[in-house]
């Protein structure tokens, strides 16, 4: 199943399969059950918000401290690979341009968690 991108102001589809909000705060005007989840976590951290919509950094500068600061959060990236390979999975957001939002980073990194191989837990011979 895929992972998709979508603006949380576009209209609901059936094809969206389980919504997840990746924003750390929650947009206006959304009512609660637009989404199955909310990930604030695996949202774009608040001082590179200010940083991205203030110009001062540039979308390869942005790209690079968003993946930096979403290590440690491998555990959610890989609940949501393995949800998409049971339904699909789209990551909401409030940017309308998909191409310079997290979310498509957000995507990378979680199709690159699903090609991972899947660690067995040690086993102790005596």
């Amino acid at each position: 199943m895929p992972i998709r991108v979508k603006c949380i102001y576009d209209k609901p589809a059936p094809a969206d399969g389980y919504r997840v909000l990746v924003m750390r705060l929650w947009p206006r005007g959304v009512r609660k059950d637009a989404v199955d989840v909310w990930e604030r976590d695996l949202g774009t951290p608040l001082d590179l918000i200010k940083d991205w919509t203030s110009g001062r950094v540039a979308w390869a500068e942005f790209a690079r401290r968003y993946r930096a600061a979403m290590q440690g959060r491998q555990d959610k990236m890989a609940a949501l690979a393995a949800r998409a390979e049971k339904q699909n999975v789209t990551l909401l957001c409030g940017c309308r341009d998909e191409n310079t939002c997290h979310r498509i980073l957000l995507k990378e990194m979680i199709e690159k968690a699903a090609r991972a191989p899947k660690r067995r837990p040690a086993v102790c011979v005596k």
